[in-house]
Order: C-alpha cells, then structure tokens, then sequence
C-alpha cells in the first residue's frame, strides 16, 4: 500500500502540512496545489500565470486589473486587503495632475450654485457650469459650448432661441414676471403732459 511522505512545511495559505504529492513552490513559499489560487476570484493558478504581492496571490488578469490600470493599490476590491506601496513608484507630476483634477474648487456652477470641480465642469464666455447644468432653459436640451446661444444671462439651443426670438421678432417669451410687474406699475403713473391739463382744467374751473 502506498503511503504519502510527510514535511514538516506548512502550506502559506492554510497553514496545513504539505506532503510531497500535493507540494508547489512558488516564490520560495509552499502551496499546496488546491491552495495555490487568486485571492480574488478564487481561480486556480499555475506558476506560468500568477502574480503576487506581499503575499497575496493573484491571476495576472485581476493584479492588472487592481494595480496596473489604477497606478495605486489603495483602489483595491471588495475583500482585497489594501496595501499602502505599490509594485512601482508612478511619476509624481502625473500623479498630481490626477489628484488636482478631483479636488476641491472654490469655483461654483452659474445655475445651481453648488461647487464645481475641474472634471465635472463645462467653462463658456468666463462662466463655469456642471457639464449636467449646462442645458437649454426652455426645453433642458443638452447642449454643448459649440451649439449653444445665451441671450440674457440664459442659455438656448439654437433650435429653441430662434423658435423664440427670431420667427417671433421679439424678447417676449424672456420676460420675467419682476418685468411685467414694472411694466404694469410704470403703466399707471400719469405723464406730466396729462398733469399738467388736469391742472389747467382745475384753474379754469376755479376762475368760472
């Protein structure tokens, strides 16, 4: 009968006795073959496709994936233990640029008012937008810095400002209702002209 031989190694990822049957060797380190897998999809490796760091195991697909492509090993998966160095150093300017592209403004967005950050904004004529605030005000169409009109302090797509302004021939549909309210009260104060009749009506009246 045949029987397995004994090691007092212990297998890195379970910490059980590895018998030589069952033995691999990876960056001086003892798996046993069924161990020997991706930490993070569980996939079976082999020593011709795995990659690891600092003792965490990965198929070359998924290290890509969490480190390569990022540049940083903070942005690591849902039960990934986070690591603090990466394989590489990456350059420090390129990493600054990224870091300043996220952060903080002080820039606010025209039409919420909320802040804008440098990778969310749209900047027309000096006035800085959220690239979702920057719509038509009559109809929300999205528009862009190359087919847009802004007429009054609003923004129009080129479809509505002339449905609006042109074929009408006037600014009417722009009126704000503070407008009409100046209009209204502008309307009931008498011209001097008219007061200067009711008064020469009131003299003559008097004489008589």
């Amino acid at each position: 009968m045949a029987t397995f031989q004994g090691t007092q190694q212990k297998c890195n990822a379970c910490n059980k006795t590895v018998y030589l049957v069952d033995k691999l060797t990876a960056d001086n380190r003892v798996f046993h073959k069924a161990c020997f897998r991706c930490h993070h999809c569980k996939g079976t490796l082999k020593l011709s496709n795995y990659n690891s760091f600092e003792g965490v195991l990965y198929c070359r697909p998924h290290y890509d994936q969490l480190f390569k492509r990022t540049g940083s090993l903070d942005k690591s998966f849902e039960g990934t233990p986070k690591v603090v160095r990466p394989e590489r150093q990456i350059d420090s300017e390129s990493a600054l640029k990224v870091m300043n592209s996220f952060g903080g403004t002080r820039e606010k967005c025209a039409a919420c008012s909320k802040t804008a950050y440098p990778i969310e904004r749209v900047t027309v004529n000096g006035t800085i937008y959220h690239k979702s605030c920057f719509k038509c005000t009559h109809g929300g169409c999205t528009i862009s810095p190359s087919n847009y009109i802004a007429h009054e302090g609003k923004l129009y797509c080129k479809h509505h400002h002339i449905q609006l302004f042109k074929e009408k021939g006037n600014y009417s549909q722009l009126e704000t209702e503070r407008e009409k309210q100046a209009a209204t009260a502008a309307s009931k104060v008498p011209s001097p002209a008219a007061t200067s009749t009711t008064t020469t009506t009131t003299e003559i009246a008097t004489e008589s």
